[in-house]
């Protein structure tokens, strides 16, 4: 039994389902980079816009400092640190300017505030700054990475793991693009108070001044995050994060050959997915969708909505192609209760997988009483048909 009801509404879009856990990739419209693996999402929908390679194994490098950064935060949220608490630096920390590339340079036997730590972490993508947190807070830098594992598991990055809070080359680390965006839109949903640090283009810490590593934050783009990396092994690699008129995307590509070529394929990805790409608000939470058939209720029908918001993410050229049908498998057996699964509301468009969200009553239907069962009963078997 299938209802279409779109023209009913006077959006005649869709709505890349906020319901839906994850939608699939779309075939077209096609795009192409010099990325060896790259992932292109949908912050509010999570659909995932492009994929080349997405769920292979790749060196994080300072990639890694986005999940060294949220449970540091979690550490926050907790009230277990304050911003303003000063943590030792080790000489192991200390000693780090001497081989590393990337520091914030804390001096030997400073007490450094965990705001300073943070922003010469994400800022200045400081391994010494990594480590005074990660002994700080967890008091060693092994206990640290176990926490962040155990974080990872938590969020669904099955195909990552970490060996240490830096990124520095290490056999034992590796994630996935794909995880990596996972772990960004966790990122910006966990911990939206502490996410303006992404944002920040410069931070002086002992009287050395450093920008920030992301080059598309220094262009008209609406990028406020996150975390570039490299490393010879894992070549160039980039977690970008943007917003534009309320829609934020999320990309990560990874294995450059350089600066110039990193910046440019991410802001190549991040302009394709906005300009070919559209969010479609379908379905209002609680809005009646249509009336689904009851059999012997005291009401013939009764109205069915969304338990959420229903939306879509589609190529823009497939939006006029969009269409939504009530579908039931059977009338509604009364008594109905509120809230009730009762059908579901299938969507389709070009180039999209279907997609299907449940449609549950929005009222209690009563059974009719044994004397008009009976009569319904007999009406159904003389008539053949149902109330």
């Amino acid at each position: 039994m299938t209802r279409s009801f779109l023209p009913r509404f006077t959006i005649g879009c869709s709505l890349a389902v906020v319901l839906l856990t994850s939608a699939a990739l779309a075939a077209p419209p096609t795009i192409d980079t010099s990325a060896r693996t790259a992932i292109v999402l949908d912050f509010d929908t999570g659909a995932v816009l492009y994929d080349k390679g997405a769920d292979a194994r790749i060196p994080p490098a300072s990639m890694s400092k986005i999940m060294t950064a949220y449970v540091v935060y979690g550490y926050l949220k907790a009230g277990r640190v304050k911003l303003d608490d000063t943590l030792p630096v080790s000489e192991r920390a200390w000693a780090k300017h001497k081989s590393d590339e990337s520091n914030m340079f804390v001096p030997l036997g400073a007490q450094v505030k965990v705001e300073d730590l943070i922003r010469g972490m994400i800022i200045q993508s400081g391994n010494d700054a990594c480590l005074v947190l990660a002994e700080g807070l967890a008091g060693s830098e092994q206990a640290f990475v176990e926490q962040m594992n155990e974080q990872a598991q938590k969020l669904g990055m099955k195909d990552s793991h970490f060996a240490n809070v830096d990124g520095l080359p290490n056999p034992d680390e590796y994630v996935t693009a794909r995880d990596l965006a996972t772990l960004a839109r966790d990122m910006i949903r966990d911990f939206p108070e502490y996410f303006h640090y992404d944002s920040e283009k410069e931070f002086t810490y002992n009287n050395i001044k450093q920008g920030n590593r992301n080059p598309l934050l220094y262009k008209d783009l609406g990028v406020d995050g996150m975390k570039t990396g490299h490393t010879e092994e894992a070549g160039y690699g980039i977690t970008v994060t943007a917003q534009r008129n309320g829609r934020r995307i999320i990309e990560v590509l990874s294995g450059m050959s350089s600066m110039k070529e990193r910046s440019q394929e991410s802001e190549k990805l991040l302009e394709w997915a906005y300009r070919e790409w559209a969010n479609y608000k379908l379905v209002k939470a609680g809005d009646t969708v249509d009336e689904a058939p009851v059999w012997l209720g005291v009401s013939a029908t009764v109205p069915v909505a969304s338990n959420s918001d229903v939306v879509v993410t589609l190529p823009r050229r497939s939006r006029q192609g969009m269409k939504a049908t009530a579908v039931y498998d059977h009338a509604a057996k009364a008594p109905v209760a509120e809230g009730q699964s009762v059908g579901k509301l299938m969507i389709s468009a070009p180039d999209v997988p279907a997609m299907e969200v449940p449609l549950v009553a929005t009222k209690s239907v009563d059974r009719v009483g044994a004397f008009t069962r009976a009569g319904l009963a007999a009406g159904y078997l003389i008539f053949g048909r149902k109330n």
